[in-house]
């Protein structure tokens, strides 16, 4: 009989986490609840599969993003200070510590890096999964309202089941406006020991996003075929819709091989893979960057209801996958 899942408390690299654990695919997954809830390291065998870029003290610290960092109420770039939704014109204050931004001076990456008004609200296994909740009441923060004034509720659900980490996010409405729904992820993935070069990937989009010199979408799309092979001298810092449902983002070597679906929510992506750093990220995106300013693309949780998105990560030795 296989061992069951476990749960534990842990201390990473100084802070209070909580790790899933799947002995039998030899997966561990580290979350921090009260550092924004951030993914900080998905280890299989005992290889570090999350890019660290300085880790949890620099993320705290500045908000520069690793792991698997939410990115809420907005994904990447927003292409000023000033956007409408839902009937509300919002100012955002540039000095305003919540506000990270690009080297372009925009506001990037929302609103939470380390956030510590994060609550665990369970952290439970058995033999079929391991799983987190933690939630966060954004209505309850009057300095995140300032920023978003649009009252919701977020929970996040972990659920580790075997060689699968999954993780769903739920935005409910709670007051009398609708919610504009903009959130993503920004996972760092890497195959230690293995040369960039060499890393196999798999991109399935069909449609990429005309980006301006900011990065911030034009409007106009084009069709993209992105073929299956090594990465070799390649960069991304692209965007795409078009997706294929699911979508399934890979980077294989080393014997081993991360898998990036798009369960379901998610409509967009950006893929992200610098010459400056050994990582590579397949962004799961609700919508795409700046559509809180320019509406495209751009849904809402209607008062009272609830939006939810989901993705998961699969690690395999690429022997099981044929």
């Amino acid at each position: 009989m296989p061992a069951p899942h476990e749960t534990r408390e842990v201390i990473y690299q100084g802070y209070p986490g909580h790790s899933l654990i799947s002995p039998e695919a030899e997966l561990e997954a580290t979350f921090a609840p009260g550092l924004g809830m951030i993914g900080c390291s998905l280890t299989h065998r005992g290889d570090e599969l999350l890019g660290q870029r300085g880790g949890l003290a620099r993320y705290e610290a500045t908000g520069s993003t690793m792991g698997i960092p939410l990115l809420h109420p907005w994904a990447n770039r927003l292409e000023g200070y000033t956007y409408a939704a839902a009937g509300r014109t919002v100012e955002l204050d540039p000095d305003s510590p919540l506000i990270h931004k690009d080297p372009n001076g925009l506001p990037i990456h929302g609103l939470l890096a380390a956030s510590p008004y994060w609550e665990l609200v369970g952290a439970d296994a058995d033999f079929a999964s391991a799983r987190l909740l933690a939630r966060l009441d954004f209505a309850a923060h009057p300095e995140l309202l300032e920023c978003f004034p649009f009252p919701h509720e977020l929970r996040i659900e972990v659920t580790l089941a075997g060689a699968t980490l999954t993780m769903t996010t739920a935005l409910a409405a709670r007051g009398d406006v609708p919610v504009p729904v903009a959130f993503g992820y920004h996972p760092y993935l890497q195959l230690p020991e293995v040369h960039r070069a060499h890393w196999r990937v798999e991109v399935p989009v069909t449609e990429e996003l005309v980006l301006d010199d900011r990065m911030i979408p034009t409007g106009e799309t084009r069709p993209v075929t992105i073929e299956p092979g090594p990465l070799s001298d390649r960069t991304f810092d692209n965007a795409y819709a078009g997706l294929p449902a699911p979508a399934r983002f890979v980077v294989a070597g080393g014997g081993r091989r991360i898998s990036v679906e798009f369960v379901d929510g998610y409509r967009y992506a950006q893929v992200f893979a610098p010459d400056s750093d050994d990582v590579i990220c397949f962004e799961p995106m609700t919508a795409p960057a700046n559509a809180l300013v320019s509406g495209s693309g751009l849904d809402f949780a209607e008062p009272g209801a609830t939006r939810s998105a989901t993705f998961a990560i699969t690690v395999e030795s690429e022997q099981e996958t044929g």
